[in-house]
């Protein structure tokens, strides 16, 4: 018998991708959406999945809805991916995003405890939820001290998730990403947006690119990568939080002048525009991947600029105005 498996916030990167190993695992796939009206498919029609799964019409912030969805599917896994997951959209609506994120993470793990308490629960956390931290790389111990209202609300459904595997012992797994790109990223994202704007830089389309500060630091890694990272860690014997990361941090500068080499788009038409930075930001973070390394024996294999050779070349297979 195939197991099922249940995806919120699949039609963004990360549930594309995971919708594909799991299929590829002999799961079934249901996929949670808000409205199937509405929802863009963009990601799974792209890997040719769309036939695949099964999506259901669900509000994470209704219990009971979301009860309704384990009575009928029964699933042995949720993995859970939804969320307002823009930092800056947060600073415009903090309410609503700390509602959200926390609401919904609440309502999936009572939903597991009062329908079947043996339900595998994935928690997709974030790097965010550290802040600006005194001592890098950062581990599984680092205290949090989060700087925006999306890192907030992250670190409140993180704590949510522990207490809910201490008090009730549930298998909750935390994944804490940082950040990871791909192809299905939207152009809001900062290097979906470099490439796309440095590609209609180069085709005649644009004239320069505005970005906020350039001297902040990330650690980056590719999405398909992650993923399996997170369909790991939901297999092991005993429940934990791991840090998903690739261990060290590249200047958002570096990448932007990487990408204009490659494509041969003069640098000066890098504009840095003082309006587009945050209120409060990161300065420079990455993690330590020792504890899923030793652990799940899972191991990142690229480096950045294999990373973005990847994204502008898959970018420019597909690129559309």
């Amino acid at each position: 018998m195939k197991k099922v498996a249940i995806i919120t916030g699949i039609t963004g990167q990360d549930g594309a991708y995971l919708s594909r190993l799991l299929l590829k695992n002999n799961y079934t796939v249901i996929g949670l959406v808000r409205s199937k009206s509405s929802s863009s498919l963009r990601g799974l029609n792209y890997l040719n999945l769309t036939s695949q799964i099964v999506l259901e019409e669900c509000d994470l912030t209704d219990l009971s809805q979301i009860l309704r969805i384990l009575k009928e599917y029964n699933p042995s896994e949720i993995y859970n991916l939804a969320a307002q997951s823009s930092v800056s959209l947060s600073f415009a609506q903090p309410i609503g995003t700390f509602q959200f994120n926390t609401l919904s993470v609440f309502n999936l793990l009572e939903a597991i405890k009062q329908f079947n308490p043996l339900i595998k629960f994935y928690q997709a956390s974030s790097s965010e939820m550290f802040g600006e931290v005194k001592h890098l790389p950062i581990t599984e111990d680092t205290e949090f001290h989060p700087k925006s209202p999306y890192a907030i609300s992250k670190a409140a459904a993180h704590w949510i998730c522990v207490n809910y595997r201490e008090s009730y012992n549930l298998f909750v797994c935390c994944g804490i990403l940082f950040n990871h790109e791909s192809h299905l990223r939207t152009d809001t994202f900062f290097v979906k947006k470099v490439i796309r704007e440095a590609i209609k830089i180069q085709k005649g389309l644009s004239d320069q690119l505005r970005v906020g500060n350039l001297d902040i630091k990330r650690d980056i890694g590719y999405a398909p990568e992650y993923v399996e990272a997170m369909f790991k860690m939901m297999q092991q014997p005993k429940a934990d939080s791991y840090l998903i990361c690739t261990g060290s941090s590249v200047s958002l500068k570096y990448i932007v002048e990487y990408v204009f080499n490659k494509l041969e788009v003069p640098t000066h038409k890098i504009v840095v525009d003082e309006k587009l930075f945050r209120p409060s930001e990161i300065h420079d973070i990455y993690g330590s991947n020792k504890h899923i390394n030793t652990s799940l024996n899972w191991e990142y294999n690229h480096t950045i600029e294999s990373l973005l050779d990847i994204l502008v070349d898959e970018e420019l297979q597909h690129f559309t105005v």
